[in-house]
């Protein structure tokens, strides 16, 4: 059997890289600047509550409702075609969401905005696993590539901050329109086309059950983020999962399934497609209590809370930049696995936070725990794609994707639940004599609005023993996201830890046939692991 090296990436792909970070940049500022412009829109628009949160919401349910579909078809029409499509459909939804004079209007354009959204993120992953044949190179490009959501998330708060101070809400919008231009004239000439010429049809039905499925499981979890259990959020998680259930028996039956399920069979790709759904779960639940602490128990602004948030997304970004360096000379699962036990110090550093003080261990604390979680998050994404056949790359990209919305779901549901039930329980037990409120026993931005309205001394007991129950209740899910991590990082050094230091986890080459590679050309590349690509029993991905 004959090997040959895979080629490397020239100046071309790396400014390439450059181009696709720009939309990854601005898809994680989308999904945060919204936030700041809630209460200038309000006043303009006068949206009922309902209207309100259509707008905060759709978005976000239709990029993970489509990911799927719109993985499957950049592989079937081409992946740097989809991109650009996505590109100018929003650039166009972006500059109509800007200029949008009714609360309907917004939700339509926030709609579209989320369709696009949707072929911009797997396609931008895809054309990286498809410009980077290179093991190495290719970690290398994906951690830049992850970097940029951390980059992106910390600007979006600030970005928008600055342009809410000086412009009407609309523009926070207007961001996205000189990058996708930017996109649209760069694209074609630093961009190459790749699709699956072996790719049949799509199928619609699979695409509708895809969507139903994840967006029935998303609106369950962030239903019980918001209420706790009860029987209308756990039925919305049960039609999804049985759709879900549904949609995969379909798969089966199709000679071209919208989702090859195959992939799975894949030691390293459904170990660390799972790593990173109930990885990114971690992170989530997290940051949920962080970012509240840092608000309403701390009293900070929503800008200065997120320059306070900046050491988080830095540390995220120097464990992401740090993942490539490690994993060349170390396995990629043992990198993971010391990564999730530096999370693990940190979470567990949030138990030294008081609700009268602690505002430097939580940052240090948060610092540590991006660190931590940076190079899980690149790593398995780099080995979900990399374990993927090139002409698959669409349809890995959006696993990767929808497992990573998934995670987030889950984290804030989960670990939010936990939270806000201590919480609930310690302020029932402290709750001043006299005071009878709902609101307050619900959540703390309820108790810090109760206290406003009683003033006086009970207020300032009511806030005092609702911000004490609100950090102990942070306390218990700081324990319970470290204990999960701990968990993750014994099940990454076994699951992973037959793939070797710059393996990238796909045999491309282990018959010297051609692969497809830029434009169509034939490539190779070295085998990377023969034991990474085993099929068994994995870490069970929740997609």
């Amino acid at each position: 059997m004959t090997t040959t090296a895979a080629p490397r990436a020239g100046r071309k792909e790396w400014i390439g890289l450059a181009v696709l970070a720009m939309p990854t940049l601005l898809i994680a500022m989308d999904m945060t600047v919204l936030h700041l412009a809630v209460p200038s829109l309000t006043a303009d628009l006068q949206p009922s509550t309902s209207q309100l949160l259509w707008i905060m919401d759709i978005y976000g349910f239709l990029v993970a409702g489509l990911l799927i579909t719109m993985g499957t078809l950049g592989d079937r029409i081409g992946r740097r075609k989809l991109l650009m499509t996505g590109a100018a459909a929003f650039g166009i939804a972006s500059a109509l969401a800007a200029f949008s004079n009714s609360a309907e209007m917004l939700i339509v354009t926030r709609a579209l905005l989320g369709v696009a959204g949707a072929t911009l993120m797997p396609s931008t992953l895809s054309l990286i696993r498809n410009m980077f044949h290179d093991a190495a190179q290719r970690t290398v490009a994906i951690s830049v590539w992850m970097t940029c959501f951390a980059v992106g998330g910390a600007l979006g708060p600030l970005l928008g901050g600055f342009l809410l101070d000086y412009f009407w809400w609309g523009s926070a919008f207007l961001i996205g329109v000189p990058v996708m231009v930017i996109l649209l004239v760069l694209g074609p000439v630093l961009l190459p086309e790749h699709r699956d010429e072996q790719a049949g049809k799509l199928d619609f039905g699979s695409a509708v059950m895809s969507l139903v499925a994840v967006l029935s499981v998303v609106y369950g979890l962030k239903l019980v983020a918001e209420d706790g259990f009860g029987l209308q959020p756990v039925a919305f998680v049960l039609l999804g999962l049985a759709v879900g259930y549904a949609f995969v028996r379909r798969q089966r039956s199709l000679a071209d399934p919208l989702l090859d399920l195959k992939l799975f069979r894949e030691r390293t790709f459904s170990a660390s497609a799972g790593l990173l759904t109930i990885g990114i779960l971690v992170m989530a639940g997290s940051q949920l209590f962080t970012l509240q602490y840092l608000q309403l128990v701390h009293g900070l602004s929503p800008l200065s809370a997120g320059l306070w948030s900046l050491p988080n997304a830095a540390g995220l970004m120097v464990g992401a930049m740090s993942a490539p360096a490690l994993a060349a000379k170390i396995r990629p699962g043992y990198v993971i696995a010391g990564g999730l036990v530096v999370a693990a110090i940190g979470l567990g550093m949030l138990t030294l936070v008081s609700a009268s003080a602690g505002l430097g261990i939580l940052v240090t604390a948060s610092a540590i725990m991006g660190a931590g979680l940076g190079p899980m998050a690149s790593l398995s994404t780099d080995l979900v794609v990399g374990a993927a056949p090139p002409e698959r790359a669409g349809a890995a990209s959006a696993i990767s994707e929808t497992g990573t919305e998934l995670g987030s779901g889950l984290g804030i549901a989960v670990l939010g639940s936990i939270g806000f039930g201590v919480y609930r329980s310690e302020i029932e037990n402290t709750m001043p004599s006299g005071v009878d409120s709902e609101a307050a026993h619900e959540s703390l931005g309820g108790a810090v609005a109760a206290a406003e309205e009683l003033g006086g001394r009970t207020g300032d007991e009511l806030l005092t023993v609702a911000r004490e129950a609100f950090t102990y209740g942070m306390h218990v899910t700081a324990i319970v996201g470290a204990a999960v991590a701990l968990l993750l990082a014994l099940l990454a050094s076994v699951l992973l830890r037959d793939v070797k230091p710059g393996a990238g986890g796909h045999d491309e080459s282990a018959d010297g046939a051609p692969q497809g590679g830029p434009d169509g050309a034939a490539t190779t590349e070295t085998a990377p692991d023969s034991e990474a690509s085993k099929s068994g029993t994995a870490l069970g991905s929740s997609i």
